[in-house]
C-alpha cells in the first residue's frame, strides 16, 4: 500500500470530507421507465432491475456507463449491503434500480467499490423492502481527492478482473460439461426408454406457513425450499427453516432425503429451468415441486437428466401472460425423458457427478478459488477504503504484504 500511503499523506493528510451522494454524482431516477413484462418486444438490449438483468427489449433509453442500485425487492445482502451493478453500453432501466452516473471530480468506479460497503438495513421499509431514493441520495460517502481515489479503484479492480478470468474460464468448463452431459444422456445412444415425468415417482408441493405466526419461524431447523434457494445444484441448506411447531399446526410434508426439486413458478423461469438434488429431509413453499424417484430409478440419474433437458421443459411447458413466470405443471409431467437400466444409470451418474463436482463444488477447484477471490476482495475493499476515510488501516501486516506482492 505505499503508493496509496504516499498519496493520502500528500492530498488529504488530515482525512477527507463527506458528501451526501446526491452531491457525488448524477441520480438519473427521473429518467427510468418500467415496461410490463406483457409490453416488451423482445431485443438485444438489456432491461434492468432491482438485480441486474431481467429481460433483452428491442430498445434503450440510457447509452453510457452507470451504477445501479437495488430499489425495491430483494435489494439487500445478507451482510445488510446493497445490491450494485456495473452497467455499460445501449440499455433500459426500470423503475425498481436507482441509475448513478459519474459527475466530474469523482470516479464513477469508485462509488460501485464504495456504496457495496453501505449498511442499508436501517434504511429499508415496508412490506416489499424498499430503499427510498431520500434516504439513498443521503447516504454519506468518504470523498478522498481523485488521485487516492484512481489508486483505491486500480488496486481493487485488480482483484475484480482476476475474478472476472475465473468465472470465465469456470463458465467454459461449465459449457463442456453441458455438451458432455448432453451426449452422455442423449436417447436413444444409451438404449434408454422413453418415460414422462409423471412415472418417475411421486411428484408433491408445499406451501408457506404463516408468517405472521412466529412459533413456526424463531429457531427453527427443518429446511424450507423457497426459489431464492436454487442457487446450486446439489443444496447443502436453506435460507430458511420452519419448527415442529409448523409441521404440526401449520399442515406441512417433510419430504425425505434424496429428492430432486424443480421450480415451477418464479421470475427465474424467464431464463433458466431450476433443478437440484436434496440430500436432507426437508419442506418447500409452493412455488416448488419435489420428486420422490420411484424404486428401480437413481435420483441423481434423474436429477441429471432433468438439467439435460431442462431448457426444451421450460420453453415447451411456460405459461404464457400472468405477472409471474410458471409452467404449467401438467405440461412438465407428461414431458418425455430417456431412463436406461439402473446399472447404466449409476455409470453415467458416476460421471456426470465428478463433472458437476468440478463446476460447482465450493471446496474445491475454480469455485472455490473464485469464492475465496470474492472474499479477499471484500476484505480489501472495506480495509482500503477506512483507510481513505481515516488514515486507520485494518490491514494486517501478512495481508500487506501479500497484496503488495499482489500488485508489484
Amino acid at each position: 500500500m505505499a503508493k496509496l500511503e504516499e498519496l493520502i499523506q500528500e492530498f488529504c493528510p488530515n482525512g477527507v470530507e463527506y458528501r451526501n451522494l446526491e452531491n457525488c454524482c448524477e441520480i438519473l431516477d427521473n429518467k427510468r421507465k418500467p415496461v410490463t413484462k406483457v409490453a416488451r418486444e423482445a431485443g438485444e438490449y438489456p432491461y434492468y432491475g432491482a438485480n441486474g438483468i431481467q429481460d433483452y427489449v428491442a430498445d434503450y433509453i440510457f447509452d453510457g456507463t452507470f451504477v445501479l442500485v437495488g430499489e425495491d425487492g430483494s435489494v439487500v445482502t445478507e451482510q445488510g449491503t446493497p445490491i450494485v451493478t456495473w452497467a455499460t453500453g445501449k440499455m433500459w432501466v426500470n423503475n425498481h434500480a436507482h441509475i448513478v452516473a459519474q459527475k466530474e471530480g469523482i470516479s464513477l468506479r469508485y462509488l460501485y467499490h464504495f456504496i457495496q460497503t453501505v449498511n442499508v438495513k436501517p434504511l429499508i421499509h415496508g412490506n416489499i423492502p424498499k430503499l427510498t431514493g431520500g434516504d439513498f441520495r443521503a447516504i454519506q460517502i468518504p470523498v478522498p481527492p481523485l488521485p487516492v481515489q484512481n489508486e483505491i479503484v486500480r488496486i481493487l479492480d485488480t482483484f475484480t478482473d482476476l475474478t472476472a478470468e475465473l468465472a470465465a474460464e469456470l463458465a467454459a468448463r461449465k459449457k463442456q460439461y453441458d455438451y458432455y452431459r448432453n451426449l452422455l444422456l442423449e436417447h436413444p445412444k444409451n438404449k434408454s426408454s422413453m418415460v414422462t415425468i409423471s412415472e418417475l415417482g411421486k411428484w408433491s408441493g408445499g406451501k408457506t406457513p404463516s408468517t405472521a405466526n412466529k412459533e413456526f419461524w424463531e429457531n427453527g431447523t427443518i429446511p424450507w425450499i423457497s426459489s431464492k434457494d436454487m442457487k446450486f445444484p446439489t443444496l447443502e441448506d436453506t435460507e430458511d427453516h420452519l419448527t415442529e411447531k409448523a409441521l404440526t399446526e401449520g399442515g406441512m410434508t417433510l419430504l425425505p432425503e434424496g429428492t430432486v426439486a424443480i421450480v415451477t413458478r418464479s421470475g427465474i423461469l424467464k431464463h433458466t429451468f431450476p433443478v437440484a438434488y436434496v440430500p436432507f429431509r426437508t419442506t418447500v413453499n409452493q412455488d416448488i415441486k419435489v420428486l420422490v424417484v420411484k424404486e428401480g430409478l437413481s435420483a441423481r440419474y434423474v436429477f441429471h437428466a432433468l438439467q439435460t433437458y431442462g431448457e426444451d421443459i421450460r420453453k415447451s411447458t411456460k405459461k404464457q401472460g400472468g405477472t409471474v413466470d410458471s409452467l404449467d405443471f401438467q405440461k412438465v409431467l407428461a414431458y418425455e425423458i430417456p431412463v436406461p437400466a439402473l446399472d447404466v444409470q449409476n455409470r453415467l451418474v458416476e460421471v456426470l457427478d465428478n463433472f458437476e463436482a468440478i463446476c460447482s463444488d465450493l471446496k474445491i477447484g475454480l469455485p472455490a478459488e473464485i469464492e475465496a477471490r470474492q472474499k479477499q476482495y471484500e476484505s480489501y475493499r472495506d480495509a482500503l477504503l477506512t483507510y481513505a476515510a481515516t488514515g486507520k488501516t485494518i490491514l494486517t501486516d501478512r495481508q500487506t504484504d501479500r497484496q503488495t506482492s499482489l500488485m508489484a
